[in-house]
């Protein structure tokens, strides 16, 4: 099994052929996060004179405009039954003399929406922290202490109806997950770790770039071996190398160039790193045969090792043996991944 890779420099609102992907998995930068204001505001007038005048309502809007442009063309670009996953925290501030929290994830919502996609079961990623400083306000007396933003939202999205394939695809069946993941991805909440919004670090920080799990999780929930994955605002390459991971394709864009320059370094080593993830996967199902009291009736066709159910026989997973690079005429980078089944 192959798959192509290409990151590309540039506006996400241009450049993608309509219904190219099977589902788009990306994290925008929020509005109203202090750490965007410039980028937000060397694309918009708009908003670099709302942030002056302390007009947060207007800034606000005028930054959600500027993701429209974008959420226009990943529509367009969506095939039929293809999902969106926006992953998106809501940002609190100061501005105009007032504090207050702006929600981001509602504005969202709504502009998909309006775009014609379906709402569907979203998640609430809450990520741990432990600074002594997290409190905002008052401390401890009454009225004026705040409530401390500890999650973000994965917002679901599809494009009309499911999508539908021939009894008993093969491809759908070995890109199954293992009954004990299903069970664990598919709650509504999820505690992973990952980089900070707020927090100026290394370059994945700045970029408030999420951990590699989340996008990888989500790649496997809603796509096949083979499909196309798109992110708009792929900035250090997260969700491309979760792609190289899952075996599937993919497409990324980004503003930025400077954000991509360390992508080869994130993938050095990558079969080694894509082996080891693929025994976690047995081992971990393994495990839970191990501990269930009432031990699975059905034999996996190609691992020694039984499952749950029917659907989880032919689960097939595959390792990456080789990462080829090649140039996009400066414009970009395209990555053909080879693979192996285990």
């Amino acid at each position: 099994m192959r798959t192509d890779h290409v990151l590309r420099i540039g506006d996400s609102a241009t450049g993608m052929t309509e219904e190219t992907v099977d589902l788009v998995v990306t994290s925008p930068p929020y509005p109203m996060i202090e750490m965007w204001d410039e980028q937000f505001a060397a694309q918009s007038p708009a908003v670099a004179a709302a942030l002056d005048d302390g007009r947060g309502d207007d800034a606000f809007e005028a930054m959600h405009a500027l993701l429209d442009r974008v959420w226009d063309a990943v529509v367009r670009a969506l095939q039929p039954g293809g999902v969106v996953c926006v992953n998106v925290g809501d940002a609190t501030r100061s501005i105009g003399g007032e504090f207050r929290c702006f929600p981001n994830h509602a504005r969202v919502t709504q502009a998909l929406r309006d775009r014609g996609l379906s709402p569907l079961p979203n998640v609430l990623w809450r990520k741990p922290t432990n600074r002594l400083t997290k409190f905002m306000g008052s401390g401890t007396l009454p009225p004026n202490a705040y409530v401390t933003l500890e999650h973000e939202y994965v917002l679901v999205f599809r494009k009309g109806a499911p999508r539908e394939f021939p009894p008993g695809d093969e491809t759908r069946y070995e890109s199954a997950f293992f009954w004990e993941e299903r069970n664990r991805w598919f709650s509504d909440l999820w505690e992973l770790s990952g980089a900070a919004q707020d927090r100026d670090g290394d370059g994945r920080d700045r970029a408030g770039a999420y951990p590699l799990e989340l996008p990888l999780r989500l790649i496997r929930m809603y796509s096949t071996y083979g499909d196309r994955v798109y992110d708009p605002f792929v900035g250090t390459g997260t969700t491309t190398l979760a792609a190289m991971l899952a075996g599937r394709n993919s497409v990324g864009r980004e503003l930025d160039p400077d954000l991509l320059s360390g992508f080869d370094d994130r993938i050095a080593g990558l079969p080694a790193r894509s082996r080891d993830r693929v025994a976690d996967r047995l081992d971990r199902h393994r495990a839970f045969v191990r501990e269930r009291d009432d031990p699975p009736t059905y034999e996996a066709v190609h691992y020694d090792l039984p499952v749950v159910t029917k659907q989880e026989r032919q689960i097939r997973l595959y390792a990456v043996t080789g990462v080829d690079r090649a140039d996009e005429g400066g414009e970009g980078w395209r990555y053909t991944v080879s693979y192996e089944p285990t």
